[in-house]
């Protein structure tokens, strides 16, 4: 293969991975997925627990999985995990009990495990042999964006599709993602330094694992700070709804509701290598889990519909955190431990989520949505500033 040719192929990564992207997070359940939980006698207690079981599963997959991508390829990993994800769709699509909604999640967990880490991996190595990394910020702000446009767009799409039956966006999910497998084969793996020879794997994994939180200062703070951010973002997703719903939004309008939302993170991710370039370092760093945090707070204070704009805080924090917070990791670690390392990162975000989420459900049960806002405002607010002290204490900010 000539040079010009691997040059165009590794280049063809690029929209490849925009494709499956798109095809990932064209979650057309989600504008209702608690609604579709409540019709099956879920309380929000229960969808945090349905929902801590995936991130559990996660968890226990998270840094093999990683390790499975570094060691025998990313585009193994990346066709492994959509596998999954189809079939745990499909699973999903028959179940109408929580144990049933357990083990799809359990299915969508395995997938979204082998994906996650291996694609972002993927893309700065592709970037690097191209001689473009310099550009990944802005490439994983287009990916990133490109799952988020592809959720709002399905979002619009889902709430329609709900109107026929909150199952019905199942079945077409399902149906994408095993469009999208060919397109997998076709991914190329960009040249890098893969251990020779029999290693434990158990043994390397936990030596990556311990260079990841221990080892390395900044990719440990980075890391966990990054995770903090994550878990404030990914919290309020599952509050979405339950505020909609508080304040009498129609069913047809969820998905409008849900398309802007996405479309808003999808603008931020596409835009983060310019606000990080613009606020700096230390400011994008901190400012990230003060918003989230002071969002929380005001949505616990005020119970007005218009208070639904603070909404928008979220999700633009959620557009920057991924692609800048990745760039600060990446650049710290070698190709050959890359996707386990990401995994390791996404790993302890989900840790993060299993002992809050839950806690946050039934705080909401117990006592009201507002209370449940308040307390994650004040959580996150008490735990980001004890991660930005680290963060300054050891000159990474």
């Amino acid at each position: 293969m000539t040079e010009e040719l691997l040059h165009a192929r590794l280049t063809a990564n690029i929209w490849k991975l925009q494709v499956i992207q798109a095809s990932r997070w064209f979650l057309l359940i989600m504008p209702v997925l608690v609604l579709f939980y409540q019709e099956n006698g879920l309380t929000l207690t229960e969808v945090f627990l349905v929902q801590a079981v995936f991130s559990i599963s996660v968890i226990l997959l998270e840094v093999p999985s990683g390790y499975f991508a570094d060691r025998l390829g990313r585009r193994r990993s990346i066709l492994f995990g959509m596998t999954f994800a189809a079939f745990g769709f499909i699973s999903y699509s028959f179940a109408d009990s929580m144990a049933e909604f357990m083990l799809a999640e359990v299915i969508i967990a395995i997938g979204a495990a082998f994906v996650s880490g291996s694609d972002s991996a993927l893309l700065y190595d592709t970037l690097l042999q191209t001689g473009r990394q310099n550009d990944y910020q802005r490439e994983a702000g287009r990916l990133a964006s490109v799952g988020n446009f592809s959720e709002g767009i399905a979002g619009l799409l889902g709430g329609v599709l709900a109107l026929i039956s909150l199952r019905t966006p199942l079945y077409f999910h399902a149906m994408l993602l095993l469009i999208t497998l060919p397109l997998i084969f076709t991914l190329v793996e960009p040249a890098r330094n893969t251990p020779a020879g029999h290693i434990n794997p158990f043994r390397a994994i936990a030596q990556i694992v311990r260079y990841a939180l221990h080892g390395h200062t900044e990719v440990k703070w980075l890391i966990l700070y990054s995770s903090l951010v994550s878990t404030s973002t990914l919290t309020i997703v599952w509050l979405v709804q339950p505020f909609l719903l508080h304040h009498g939004l129609p069913l047809a309008l969820f998905g409008v509701a849900w398309a802007v939302l996405q479309f808003s993170v999808g603008l931020a991710a596409m835009n983060a290598h310019r606000v990080e370039s613009f606020l700096g370092r230390r400011n994008a760093l901190t400012l990230l889990i003060l918003l989230a945090a002071v969002a929380y707070l005001l949505l616990g204070w005020f119970d007005h519909y218009w208070a639904a704009g603070v909404l928008f805080v979220f999700y633009f924090v959620r557009g920057i955190n991924g692609p800048v917070l990745n760039d600060y990791v990446n650049r710290c670690i070698e190709p050959d431990i890359r996707a386990t390392v990401l995994s390791v990162k996404s790993l302890v975000g989900r840790m993060m989520f299993v002992v809050l989420g839950p806690i946050v459900g039934w705080v909401n049960d117990a006592y009201s949505l507002q209370v449940a806002f308040v307390f994650c405002g004040s959580v996150f607010l008490i735990l980001g500033i004890y991660f930005l002290s680290r963060l300054h204490r050891n000159a990474i900010i």
